[in-house]
């Protein structure tokens, strides 16, 4: 289980499951369903769903069975952020690298 640092993080991966359910449903998938095509079992789905968090691979592996992996990679892309791409400007100007 995942030691929780605080309740705001508490909250970000309660939200998360909460998005990944919704795909879920949205794909017309069952708990079982899903779990049974991503190869995880059904308590693995049902914690990750939950916010009581998972391992990676798992978690990859029902995002490819909802078909949104690549979307959640490019999510996190600090080139596809104004902020991080600012930031990513000035490390590089400054002679850093990334």
């Amino acid at each position: 289980m995942v030691q929780r640092s605080s309740p705001r993080r508490s909250r970000q991966l309660e939200e998360f499951g909460e998005n990944i359910r919704r795909w879920r449903t949205l794909n017309g998938l069952s708990a079982a369903e899903l779990a049974d095509r991503a190869a995880v079992s059904r308590q693995t789905l049902r914690a990750i769903e939950s916010g009581e968090g998972g391992r990676i691979d798992s978690l990859f592996a029902i995002l490819g069975a909802l078909g949104i992996a690549e979307t959640a990679i490019a999510g996190i892309d600090p080139y596809t952020n104004e902020t991080a791409r600012a930031r990513i400007d000035d490390l590089l100007r400054n002679g850093g690298r990334l």
